[in-house]
């Protein structure tokens, strides 16, 4: 008959111990719940760490900022995300080019890129939520680029707006209402065509 020392042994806990990888899914879990129910804008490292019940140096050790934490748990890779913010790099009379070739070129690359934003997208059309926060998230990338050289124009959130909407409405036409023959364009020709709108957009007086 086992001893009651024998019996009162703690079992040895089987399985992969809580690591890293749980980690990261514990912070993207919350991450999306998060961002769906305040929105990009409203949240918040914070917020979204409490939630997962780490600490904040957690999550910008993991995500090394807000835009990557969304990227990651909206499963865009950060790496596409960042090509855009580098086109507002270089001279000013050159942005509406960059900025509309580094855009479009998100659609037109790695479908590991571009097919999960192309799911936002179609997400946003049926779901309000899903809509605010892509208008959210792509008008922040674009402020965070653009109103360093707008020079604290009071009108800059709306020049932002309207060429994120420009370049969004080329993306829809393209890539999922399929216009033709916008969808039959290359990307070169469809660059020129835009790119002049956004540069006057962007910049001028």
């Amino acid at each position: 008959m086992p001893s009651d020392a024998a019996s009162q042994v703690t079992p040895v806990r089987r399985g992969r111990r809580p690591g890293t990888n749980d980690t990261r899914a514990t912070i993207l879990d919350a991450a999306r719940s998060r961002f769906a129910e305040d929105g990009y804008s409203a949240a918040t490292i914070r917020r979204i760490a409490s939630d997962a019940g780490v600490d904040s140096a957690l999550v910008m050790r993991f995500y090394r900022s807000k835009g990557d934490l969304f990227a990651a748990a909206m499963s865009v890779p950060p790496e596409a995300l960042q090509r855009l913010s580098d086109a507002f790099d270089g001279p000013t009379e050159t942005i509406g080019e960059r900025v509309t070739r580094a855009y479009l070129t998100l659609w037109e690359s790695d479908p590991i890129e571009f097919e999960p934003l192309l799911a936002m997208f179609r997400s946003a059309v049926n779901h309000e939520q899903a809509a605010a926060e892509l208008r959210e998230f792509l008008q922040a990338r674009f402020l965070e680029g653009i109103v360093p050289r707008l020079e604290n124009r009071p009108d800059a959130a709306l020049r932002v707006s309207t060429v994120s909407s420009m370049l969004l409405g080329v993306v829809v036409g393209r890539r999922i209402v399929r216009v033709k023959p916008v969808v039959d364009e290359d990307l070169d020709t469809l660059v020129k065509l835009v790119s002049p709108a956004v540069q006057t957009i962007l910049t001028a007086p």
